[in-house]
């Protein structure tokens, strides 16, 4: 899962250097120096997994299941700036606590095949290592960065996996328009929690445009529109990877209780995918009241008349469609989720209860439902977190089956 990133700091430090005007070494080692920040991260995970396994009837003949015991550390370096320029560079290690890797790391896993999946490969990498340019008004970061856009569903760094996504690129944000934020990027390369040592689900080579803009000068709310230009250069990648994605998000507040989404996009296909078109909507409002937040949600990922279901690769998928998982990849006849959510906080804690209720977009078919539950809390530098997710199959004929998840983690940060 090491990942080749030579060529990438090669080209950083020598963009850094030729911009760099004559100036005396004491002059810019005190710069770098003065506001360098180091930071140190642990975060352990206990994760175990049960699926069931059927027949073409839909009767239970098996299970698959797999645990594991995980370790992720994390040091990360941010220097001080030096006219306008800084250096960032960040490692990560991931490690199976009990030198034993008997679970799948991803579906074409040819390891431990009558295992469940658990998408934490182990291993050593750079995450992320980037020089930026800062002024008043403007970023530029070039290299291998995080790249999170709104609330992740189109382009996130699925966090949740110990193995981070990330991005090989150049991207630009300008705030010079007032409440306007302007974000482009250039992606070259997406650094996915498979890792590269995975041929088929690792390093996704591409040459894509990512444009998102939004204004928040309006007191009901803020205002999104994006462009997504997602084009995969290896042309036996999966259907769907290659995209356009036009859409436009309003983030609106009623008060100080209530807060909605509402959202439409197009998407249509790019490079060499075969004609398709799907639409994607969003309708979801929470409304808090002292320590308890009730939240309900539609959310629609179309079909093409069930040939081809709208895709979301860059997303943090984790956070959409429930934590079982169970849709990565939007079946063909698309995706309907509804969705309650209920929260509350006490004694310092933090516990959410959430309720999935999904079925196709096209052709009715009933994809099961399925319940959440987390529950997490701060105590010093270390915040708790234990989840549990259980997904019931509808349909027979869908082949989505019953699977139990559960979750207990510490995250340290020093």
């Amino acid at each position: 899962m090491k990942k080749n990133t030579i060529h990438l700091f090669i080209a950083a430090v020598s963009s850094l250097l030729c911009a760099t005007p004559s100036v005396s070494a004491k002059t810019f080692t005190e710069s770098i120096q003065q506001g360098s920040v180091i930071k140190v991260n642990f975060r352990t995970r206990y994760e175990d997994v049960s699926e069931d396994i059927i027949d073409a009837t839909g009767k239970k003949i098996g299970e698959k299941e797999a645990d594991a015991w995980t370790t992720r550390s994390r040091l990360s370096y941010q220097s001080g700036a030096w006219n306008g320029f800084g250096f960032t560079a960040e490692m990560d290690n991931v490690s199976e606590m009990t030198n034993d890797v008997d679970y799948r790391t991803a579906a074409n896993d040819p390891k431990n095949i009558n295992s469940a999946v658990i998408a934490d490969p182990t291993g050593t990498e750079i995450n992320q290592g980037f020089i930026s340019y800062t002024t008043f008004n403007n970023q530029i970061k070039y290299g291998r960065q995080r790249l999170i856009l709104d609330n992740s569903r189109f382009i996130g760094n699925v966090g949740w996996r110990q193995n981070e996504q990330t991005y090989d690129g150049v991207s630009f944000t300008n705030k010079a328009i007032r409440y306007t934020n302007f974000t482009y990027a250039y992606i070259k390369n997406v650094n996915r929690i498979f890792g590269e040592d995975n041929a088929a689900l690792g390093d996704l080579n591409m040459n894509s445009h990512v444009l998102n803009a939004s204004y928040t000068g309006f007191d009901a709310g803020k205002l999104i529109g994006y462009s997504y230009l997602l084009d995969v250069e290896n042309p036996i990648a999966q259907f769907g990877l290659s995209s356009d994605t036009y859409g436009v998000r309003w983030q609106g507040v009623v008060g100080e209780a209530f807060v909605y989404n509402l959202e439409y996009a197009t998407q249509k296909d790019a490079g060499l995918n075969a004609a398709y078109d799907a639409d994607y909507l969003l309708a979801e409002g929470t409304y808090t009241i002292s320590r308890f937040a009730i939240g309900l949600g539609y959310e629609v990922l179309g079909s093409d008349h069930g040939a081809y279901g709208f895709a979301t690769p860059l997303a943090t998928l984790h956070a959409f469609n429930g934590w079982a998982d169970k849709f990565l990849t939007t079946p063909k006849d698309g995706l309907e989720d509804k969705y309650l959510n209920l929260g509350v906080t006490f004694a310092g804690a933090q516990a959410l209860v959430s309720y999935h209720k999904y079925d196709a977009d096209f052709g009715g078919a009933d994809y099961g439902d399925e319940i959440n539950l987390s529950l997490s809390k701060k105590t010093g530098a270390v915040v708790w977190t234990a989840k549990y997710a259980q997904y019931a199959m509808g349909d027979a004929a869908t082949k989505v089956t019953d699977t139990d998840k559960f979750w207990v983690m510490a995250d340290w940060n020093f």
